[in-house]
């Protein structure tokens, strides 16, 4: 038994470690566009906190095309049906670019009332409306890597994402480093430098994807019609799982300039270091799924139980890191004083969350894993139950400020760790 646990964990560390690099691609993109608008000015930044808290939901609306695809290519491709997972993959690819199609000309109709209602007033709306318009453009391309990102994860290929997070992430910060200071485009030269890297980094998934063992196939409707109920069923989950962020900005928007453009600052470095957390749902998912494909229940409970008690102890080590970086990053995206001091609150009161966050986002992986997307959808919205009231009270009472933020975050985290957990639960009793 022990031989097979060490295994096991040297496979979830051989998928976890890549797995940083693709899951980090999108926060990357953030932290570098906060890093390099934050020396502009408070009112730049302030901008960004808002285009970018409406961009992620547009981002976060499509994912369901990395999950679910990982999901099915995983579990067929473990029972032998390679022409099933390569249509998988196809319609995957179909429907990221019909959708990115759409997606691209709503969100240049609607970014100046979904700043609004973010928060955004004065000249912080109209730069706010023009940094999403011009983001929008990328949007599709980030949907292509998404498909690519979870044909490859399926198949327990995690290093070729990495490479390309690298690659794009590279190219991302010299794009906007020249477009900004280089030629004094502002708030937009960051925007076309992110456009730049996902277009680079869609292109890079589909060589990888038809180089692949399993490449994609030319899908049929049954194969498109399954992946979009999958997403739909995906899709009211993510839905609940973006108004949490997104009432966090609205909320940190009207406690004033100062409080927003911090928790924009510890809100992108608590998003990175948490999210490397999601790296041990990537082999939660994979492993769970292809156990259950080949009807090993044992197997699937062994690799939830491995990746949970690692991913906790994560959790716990990156809260200690987290509160370190409080007192050595703020100065890196801003100069302003005050700015500073609400950055360093915020990222010390997000440290206490991240074990939290270790929990939420295995159970993610290891109810993806399971396929019970209905359950994950009915989590997601009870969670937000417990966010609500402590949101409300923060408005209520302004002096709470972001220290009251992140206790709302925090408790919404425990709601979804509790809920998913006892959906794995009540499957390990089923069995």
């Amino acid at each position: 038994m022990l031989r097979a646990v060490i295994e096991l964990d040297r496979r979830i560390a051989k998928l976890a470690i890549p797995a940083l690099g693709s899951i980090a691609a999108e926060p990357l993109y953030n932290l570098a566009d906060t890093a390099i608008v934050g020396h502009l000015g408070r009112s730049p930044l302030d901008a960004l906190a808002i285009a970018a808290t409406a961009l992620s939901m547009m981002a976060w609306l499509a994912i369901f095309l990395s999950t679910a695809t990982t999901t099915e290519v995983a579990r067929k491709a473990a029972r032998g049906a390679r022409a099933e997972a390569g249509r998988a993959v196809g319609a995957a690819y179909a429907v990221a670019a019909a959708w990115g199609a759409v997606t691209v000309a709503v969100v240049v109709i609607i970014a100046p009332y979904a700043a609004w209602l973010l928060g955004a007033r004065g000249g912080i709306g109209p730069a706010a409306a023009g940094y999403i318009r011009i983001s929008a453009i990328g949007l599709p391309f980030l949907y292509l890597s998404y498909a690519g990102n979870g044909h490859l994860t399926g198949l327990e290929d995690t290093r070729t994402p990495l490479r390309i997070a690298v690659g794009a992430n590279v190219l991302n910060v010299a794009l906007e480093a020249a477009l900004v200071f280089g030629l004094h485009l502002g708030l937009a030269g960051s925007a076309w430098g992110t456009v730049v890297a996902q277009v680079t980094a869609a292109a890079a998934y589909a060589r990888a994807s038809r180089r692949a063992g399993l490449p994609p196939a030319r899908p049929g409707r049954p194969d498109i019609a399954a992946l979009l109920r999958d997403g739909h069923r995906l899709s009211v989950r993510t839905v609940a799982l973006g108004v949490v962020p997104l009432a966090v900005t609205a909320v940190a928007a009207r406690l004033g300039p100062v409080p927003l453009a911090g928790q924009q600052i510890a809100n992108r470095v608590w998003y990175l270091l948490s999210l490397s957390l999601d790296a041990f749902a990537v082999p939660a998912q994979v492993y769970v799924s292809a156990a259950l494909g080949t009807g090993d229940r044992e197997g699937a409970r062994l690799a939830a139980r491995r990746t949970l008690r690692l991913g906790l102890a994560a959790g716990v080590a990156l809260a200690a890191v987290t509160a370190a970086l409080a007192f050595v990053v703020p100065p890196a995206f801003t100069a302003d004083p005050a700015v500073r001091h609400v950055a360093v609150i915020g990222l010390l009161c997000a440290a206490l969350t991240q074990p939290l966050a270790a929990l939420a986002f295995v159970y993610d992986g290891v109810i993806l894993g399971l396929g019970d997307y209905t359950a994950m959808r009915r989590a997601m919205i009870g969670a937000i139950a417990a966010f609500v009231p402590l949101a409300a009270l923060v408005l209520r009472f302004r002096w709470l400020g972001l220290p009251g933020v992140w206790a709302a975050l925090g408790c919404w985290l425990a709601a979804r760790s509790v809920l998913l957990g006892r959906r794995w639960a009540r499957a390990n009793r089923a069995a």
